[in-house]
């Protein structure tokens, strides 16, 4: 008989009263649960796949200068932002916030970086399909970075010339160029943009492509840390006592994890997401802009300039499937978010593409009694789950956070 017993306070929301874990008997694992539980092990991650769209995406020295430009404050209107502002590495490259803060207020959470060159879309509603193309978009926004391409060209060429040259070639002519230009501009830095010609628009889209694509080189750098449970499935599928690895709550909790719980109906995988896009019913903020999520996203991705079959890709064109054959978006879709990796969920909160909810045990009630969604039609179903069952599931994601380098083996 396990004896252990774990306090869970506030289950249901607004309530102040405790449940306590009661411990089940020990049973052993089906073939069938056996195969999905190591399907979530990071030991069944595949190698980084390669990113056709970005020449030097494995390339150390793009790894480097990306590295330096994550956290130069200067790719930013008041020069105290840089990516790494909300993309803390201590804090899983997230920054604990409810909404993302740079030059002005954002309306959605950071989501961390670890595991993203493995997802075809990128941001929570997928308007980016590459990392490279993804890291262009805070540069211009005017909340974020608030910046403009014709500024981070002349920063490159001022402060980057060598390292820029050495992996992409001759730097163009940029003299003509004023200091502050842009497609995506208001008032002075759009005009400027509308008197320059085709040359040196040319010019400086190129030179911002190549600032993407070495940031993203860095970024691929970001990989997912092994946590508990990855001891755990190491020894499972070794055959091998897995006792002591896992507490018996934990184990309870993966268990209704791949089972009852119906968690891996998105987040499955050895990433712990499906890197597509639900609505789970998740409350609208209210103050904030409309959000419908995916279904302005994939028209959004399908036009931009930056993607994979853009004239700034790498690419081949038949190495651009998941874009090429990309459908419209449906009803479906609406208020649909990408889910992010589970792996160290609970050390991040707040939760969801908003910071709407404060803590985990919220989320598990979220999703146990699954609320009508604000808008579009929610994917959940009450899934009837007790106080008990959701205090192990709570437990079991704790299992998820990453190990210490120094306690790693």
């Amino acid at each position: 008989m396990r004896t252990s017993t774990v306090i869970v306070s506030a289950l249901v929301v607004g309530s102040a009263a405790s449940a306590y874990w009661t411990p089940t008997k020990p049973q052993p694992w089906s073939e069938e649960e056996t195969r999905l539980v190591l399907s979530l092990g990071l030991a069944s991650l595949p190698p980084l796949p390669a990113d056709p769209s970005n020449a030097v995406a494995d390339d150390p020295d793009a790894a480097a200068l990306g590295k330096a430009l994550f956290f130069d404050t200067r790719l930013s209107a008041n020069g105290k932002v840089s990516c790494g502002t909300c993309h803390l590495p201590e804090r899983q490259f997230q920054d604990d916030l409810p909404r993302a803060k740079g030059v002005g207020d954002t309306a959605r959470r950071t989501m961390p970086i670890a595991g993203t060159s493995y997802s075809p879309w990128l941001f929570w509603d997928g308007r980016k399909d590459s990392q490279w193309s993804q890291a262009l978009g805070p540069l211009e926004s005017a909340v974020e970075h608030g910046t403009d391409r014709a500024h981070i060209a002349h920063l490159i060429e001022a402060h980057y010339a060598e390292q820029y040259v050495a992996l992409f070639g001759p730097f163009p002519t940029l003299d003509r160029v004023p200091d502050h230009a842009s497609p995506n501009g208001l008032g002075a830095a759009l005009d400027n943009w509308l008197v320059l010609d085709e040359a040196q628009t040319e010019a400086v889209n190129r030179v911002f492509a190549n600032v993407g694509k070495a940031i993203a080189a860095y970024e691929r750098t970001v990989t997912p840390q092994p946590s508990r449970f990855d001891a755990y499935v190491d020894h499972l599928a070794a055959g091998e006592d897995t006792s002591g690895l896992l507490s018996d709550q934990e184990e309870d909790g993966l268990r209704l994890f791949v089972g009852k719980g119906e968690c891996t109906k998105c987040h499955n995988g050895p990433l712990l997401t499906d890197n597509f896009f639900h609505n789970t019913g998740v409350a609208a903020v209210p103050g904030l802009p409309d959000d419908v999520g995916r279904s302005v996203a994939v028209d959004q991705v399908l036009a931009d300039p930056f993607n994979c079959l853009g004239p700034y890709s790498d690419a081949e064109p038949g190495d651009c499937a998941e874009l090429k054959y990309l459908g419209k978006a449906g009803h479906e879709m609406i208020r649909a978010y990408k889910p992010p990796s589970l792996r160290g969920v609970a050390g991040r909160p707040p939760y969801m593409h908003a910071g709407q909810i404060a803590t985990l045990g919220e989320v598990l009630v979220h999703y146990n009694t699954a609320p009508d969604a604000p808008d579009g039609h929610s994917e959940l179903a009450p899934l009837n789950l007790n106080s008990t069952e959701l205090a192990a599931l709570e437990a079991f994601l704790g299992a998820l956070d990453p190990i210490a380098k120094e306690d790693q083996p």
